[in-house]
């Protein structure tokens, strides 16, 4: 009996574990498209957020306030992604790679 104690002490563990780890590293990225006026001009951009935050609703939210800040107008959240999507991004991107 104490050996079946023992086992399911150490899968809750393990699950507990499981369970932090993957919260803690739910790394959300956002690829955008935005503009300014006059002179028009265009940009293709990557921002992170923050994964509890990582729906169209609020990267679109996020993304908006945070590219304001260099006086863009955002045109579009293109997708949501996590870390394996970035290196595929990142030339796309260029000067605009995770800089807001």
């Amino acid at each position: 009996m104490q050996i079946v104690i023992m086992v399911l002490k150490f899968f809750s563990q393990l699950l507990f574990f499981v369970i932090l780890s993957g919260s803690a590293s739910s790394a959300c990225f956002v690829d955008y498209k935005a503009k300014k006026n006059n002179p028009l001009r265009l940009h293709y951009g990557v921002v992170e957020i923050n994964g509890s935050q990582c729906s169209l609703k609020e990267a679109h939210k996020l993304v908006e306030v945070r590219i304001a800040e260099g006086d863009w107008l955002l045109l579009e959240v293109m997708s949501l992604f996590d870390e394996n999507g970035l290196e595929k991004r990142k030339i796309s991107a260029g000067k605009y790679f995770l800089l807001y």
